[in-house]
């Protein structure tokens, strides 16, 4: 099982962690929501749980609990822009479909 980062999220993240002064790394998670049934869950992490496995990818730790590791094994994080628009996007290996606004997915 693994997540992965590209070189540019990683960055994105690096830049983030300082501005904010703390944080051990990045949390990935899925919560229930959208039309489709699943959205992804990004924030910061302080402190690692006990529960949690760590994924370290380009210097940034990537933290994920146990029960969303199952819909994100594989995927990878990537950082871009596009005109003035910029954010991550979720390569996901093991999406089957998604929502039309495109945020939320199923597996």
């Amino acid at each position: 099982m693994a997540i992965t980062l590209t070189e540019s999220a990683a960055e994105r993240v690096k830049t983030f962690l300082e501005q904010r002064g703390k944080g051990v790394g990045l949390r990935l998670g899925v919560r229930t929501s959208g039309c489709s049934g699943m959205a992804y869950v990004l924030e910061f992490v302080d402190e690692i749980e006990d529960k949690d496995v760590v994924f370290e990818c380009h210097g940034v730790k990537v933290i994920v609990d146990p029960k969303s590791l199952l819909y994100l094994d594989g995927t990878e994080l990537d950082f871009g822009k596009e005109g003035l628009n910029e954010g991550f996007k979720f390569n996901n290996p093991n999406v089957k479909d998604e929502c039309g606004c495109g945020e939320s997915f199923n597996i």
